[in-house]
């Protein structure tokens, strides 16, 4: 997500901010600092000393950056290094004992999961829900202000189904609008992607009788009416450029480069703009695993009022015991720093959606068992 800079102050950069030492140790070189939105006070920090590298998915760099920054300028003493390499390259790097927890937009699984159970002694690898946003469909029509779509139609536009904007089952969904007689230009991403399989997994979650290519990280629609761009800034840029296009990216490169927003159908039967609010309600409906493994369920058919159905949730994973002494200390307060409201409240305005209440709670409980 690719939002730029805000003014949004979480955490006081003077000294005095600095309230004391925490009391479970001075070998750990703990400090307490106040997080704070617009002069309230909503959390604190208490602060670790040392350095850990983490590294993983690109959606939630904007956010990686501005806790970062955040949390060093707290915390003196402390650097936290990640590189966004992607959802892939991010797990097997912590597999292989690389960094001290791993951003991805998919939960850790199969054979990863089992070698990263190793790194884990007397603990558990947890996958910990962490940045959430909206996907957004994004078209290029100037004769259209306002665009309403479903999954069916959509599944029928990226499969080959539906080629041109008048056509009947478009039409039927934007009664009084004046669809062009134009070819529709699909553009995925050529590149492997988190934002590629939240958005088949929604295709396949509420149309799979019209989407049959499953849900994945990389494309796997055929067809001459679809082209493939690489990262989400060239899919925005590649539907910017071409008339009758459309495509899907995290909100944020939408808005920035001015481009109109389809709104789409939710379970409850509503039309809905992509929203970080509407985000946040779709995923309010998601099943959360038990125990420490904090893995989501999604439900696409959810009848939650308001709820923008396609969103994209990055998970930080991590061990809730094993990583060494020093690693361990910093994860655990940089990411209770970041699970806090104070650290949603940070990235709000990035084009990021805060975690459900009830959700955020159960991470931050199993943030607090890092050992």
């Amino acid at each position: 997500m690719n939002i730029g800079k805000h003014q949004v102050a979480v955490v006081g950069l003077a000294m005095s901010a600095v309230l004391g030492v925490a009391a479970c140790g001075s070998d750990n070189n703990n400090q307490v600092t106040q997080a704070a939105t617009g002069g309230a006070t909503t959390a604190a920090i208490s602060c670790a000393t040392g350095s850990i590298t983490a590294s993983g998915s690109s959606a939630q760099k904007n956010a990686m950056d501005e806790w970062v920054k955040k949390y060093q300028a707290a915390c003196s003493g402390s650097t936290i290094n990640y590189q966004s390499v992607g959802s892939s390259a991010g797990r097997q790097a912590f597999v292989d004992g690389q960094t001290a927890f791993a951003g991805s937009d998919s939960a850790i699984a199969g054979d990863q999961a089992t070698a990263a159970a190793k790194r884990c002694t007397g603990g558990q690898v947890a996958d910990l829900p962490m940045a959430v946003g909206p996907v957004a469909v994004i078209y290029n029509l100037s004769e259209v202000k306002t665009l309403q779509l479903s999954a069916p139609t959509l599944a029928k536009i990226y499969s080959g189904a539906i080629t041109k904007w008048n056509d009947p089952t478009i039409a039927a969904e934007n009664p009084g609008a004046s669809l062009p007689d134009k070819t529709i230009s699909s553009v995925h991403r050529s590149d492997g992607s988190g934002t590629t399989d939240n958005f088949t997994k929604f295709l396949t979650g509420v149309a799979k009788s019209d989407w049959t290519f499953g849900s994945g990280s990389d494309w796997k629609a055929p067809g001459d009416h679809a082209q493939g761009s690489k990262g989400s800034d060239g899919v925005t840029a590649t539907v910017k450029s071409t008339p009758g296009a459309i495509g899907y990216v995290e909100l944020s490169y939408a808005e920035n480069a001015g481009l109109s927003t389809a709104k789409i159908k939710n379970g409850a039967g509503e039309y809905v703009a992509a929203s970080t609010d509407g985000a946040s309600k779709g995923l309010s409906a998601a099943k959360v695993a038990d125990g420490s493994d904090l893995k989501l369920t999604f439900d696409y058919t959810a009848t939650t009022a308001g709820a923008y159905p396609i969103y994209l949730v990055t998970y930080e994973i991590t061990c809730t015991k094993g990583l060494p002494a020093d690693q361990a200390t910093l994860v655990k307060s940089f990411l209770t720093y970041t699970s806090s409201s104070g650290g949603q409240t940070a990235i709000s305005s990035l084009g990021y959606a805060p975690l459900p209440t009830e959700i955020a709670s159960k991470v931050s409980s199993v943030v607090a068992t890092i050992s």
